[in-house]
This record gives structure tokens, sequence and C-alpha cells, in this order.
């Protein structure tokens, strides 16, 4: 019989967290990923299934169990706990049916969520993004060092960044190093 155990992205047992000066960065392995596409001319049709609001460009939603962020036109990631939503694209697809097409996500992608005082100094030296004026609920598609990612911000001092999965490593690195600089 096969013994199988589910490692992090960065392939460790246990989620990573790394504190430098005042800043930590935390892997975050408890979220749930499905994306979620409208299929043509089924817009209205399906913002009425789901139970949130679809957020607006650049934007995120939360609404109960679930949160929401824009990815591209008639697009977006629903985001949820793993431990009460495992199946998440099976429950969504249940909930929209034939209007969006919903694909599973959650061990396609590795999420960092970084915070402290720093923030800003950290992300202005690996992104272009303009993290000082993003607010609560903002997300950005962008690059960080030379990766693709997504940049969340989900409080004041506090910054997710999502990108695939076979980057975890290289991101990690890159987000420790500017940290290290910054120290």
């Amino acid at each position: 019989m096969h013994r199988l155990k589910p490692l992090t992205p960065l392939g460790a047992v246990t989620p990573r967290v790394d504190t430098i000066g005042t800043l930590t960065i935390t892997e975050i392995v408890h979220q749930a990923l499905a994306s979620i596409a409208a299929r043509e001319g089924q817009m209205e049709a399906l913002q009425q299934k789901l139970p949130l609001p679809l957020p607006d460009v650049g934007k995120t939603r939360t609404q109960g169990a679930f949160s929401a962020f824009w990815t591209g036109p008639a697009q977006w990631m629903i985001v949820a706990n793993h431990d009460q939503h495992e199946a998440l694209a099976s429950e969504i697809k249940q909930m929209v049916g034939q209007t969006a097409s919903v694909v599973e996500q959650t061990d396609g992608w590795c999420r960092f969520d970084v915070s402290g005082a720093a923030l800003y100094d950290l992300f202005e030296r690996l992104s272009s993004a303009p993290v000082r004026r993003m607010t609560k609920g903002d997300v950005i598609r962008g690059t960080v060092e030379h990766l693709g990612a997504f940049l969340w911000r989900l409080d004041q001092d506090h910054m997710a960044v999502i990108a695939p999965r076979s980057s975890a490593a290289s991101l990690h690195h890159a987000l420790i190093a500017a940290a290290r600089s910054i120290a």
C-alpha cells in the first residue's frame, strides 16, 4: 500500500515561516482554489448562481466562506478554506452548471503571505506594481522578481503573493533575499 504524504510547494511536511527584521513570510497551504470563466452570454446567469458577487477588474470580494479575485476578462479565481472545501471546483461547478467553465487549481499554485512594516520596501525591490497605492482588496497580475504572480492586498501591512507552484522555490528565494536586503 502507498503511504503518500502531502508536501507544501516548498517540498516540506509543514509550511515554512520566515521572520526577517520586521517582515514575516509565510507559506500558505490551507487554501483551495478554482478558476471560473463565464461562458459566452452567461455572465448575468453566472452571477446569480454564485455565493458571492464577482469582483471588478483589479479587485477581490469576500462573502461567507468564499473569496474571489479577478484574473482576466470574465475570469476569476475562487478561494476557500481547504479543510471545508477540499472539492471546491466540484462544488462551484455544481452551483454554476453550464454558465461557466470551472477548473481545479489548488495544487497548481503556491501562496506566500508577507506582512510587516517594511512591506512597501520589499515589494518595491521585487516588482513594478504600485504597492503603495494598493488598498485592501486590490489585486494586480504582474511580476515578482522575474516570475508571473498575483499580488493581493489583504490589509495595510499584509500582502499575498500567488504564483505557479513550479516557481515556489524561486519566489521564496526572491522574497527572502529582498527581505534580507532591507533588514
